[in-house]
């Protein structure tokens, strides 16, 4: 979808590491699994459509299952979902993907909630925040793909589960997504708001990135 610097790259990946916290996932190996699942939408190979599964959990364990087996190449992903360069910063990679660094930011959430929260029902957010990736990951494709409207056939279950782009920074818009996989911009019809799309608008009018489809 973009381009940018060497530096500029190392310093949002380091981000990526640092506000992912206990729940990092290596750009590389989430960057294989989103491939396949595209190319696989919805089918048997998908590694998280939600129309093999039973419960949201099962398909998170499922796509767990894979994302572990390509980080430890148990698993070799096919050519076709690797020959394009890809971003990769092993040392980082094994530190954010280290048991006990994980536990660390767990341990950081915690005391930071015991230091300020206002009462314990704040202590309810604590399991998002441990588990920010799969969370996401499995709103985007459980409710992507069972719950909403479709403005394409994509040949999938895929369908823009809310309109205002809203919640999950337009994420759920999964059945524009799915037809211009490429496109920055998730929102296609006027009331649609992708607001990840205004952030990276700015980022590119000031160069912090370059738009190679918009």
């Amino acid at each position: 979808m973009y381009t940018t610097g060497k530096r500029t790259e190392k310093l949002f990946y380091f981000l990526t590491w640092f506000t992912q916290g206990s729940s990092f996932l290596i750009p590389r190996s989430y960057a294989v699994l989103h491939r396949m699942h595209h190319v696989y939408s919805d089918t048997e190979k998908d590694p998280h459509s939600p129309h093999f599964f039973k419960d949201i959990w099962r398909m998170m364990w499922h796509t767990r299952t894979i994302y572990n087996d390509i980080v430890n190449k148990k698993r070799l992903p096919d050519p076709q979902f690797t020959k394009e360069y890809l971003p990769a910063w092993e040392k980082l990679d094994k530190i954010g993907d280290h048991m006990l660094v994980r536990i660390a930011f767990g341990v950081a959430y915690t005391l930071f909630y015991i230091y300020f929260a206002p009462n314990m029902w704040w202590y309810l957010l604590l399991p998002v925040h441990y588990l920010m990736g799969p969370v996401q990951g499995a709103l985007v494709n459980w409710c992507g793909h069972k719950y909403g409207y479709s403005n394409y056939d994509n040949g999938d279950h895929s369908k823009n589960t809310e309109p205002f782009g809203i919640f999950l920074m337009g994420e759920l818009f999964q059945n524009n997504h799915h037809k211009y996989r490429n496109n920055v911009n998730f929102a296609k019809r006027w009331f649609e708001l992708d607001p990840a799309y205004q952030v990276m608008r700015l980022m590119n009018a000031v160069g912090i990135i370059r738009f190679k489809i918009t």
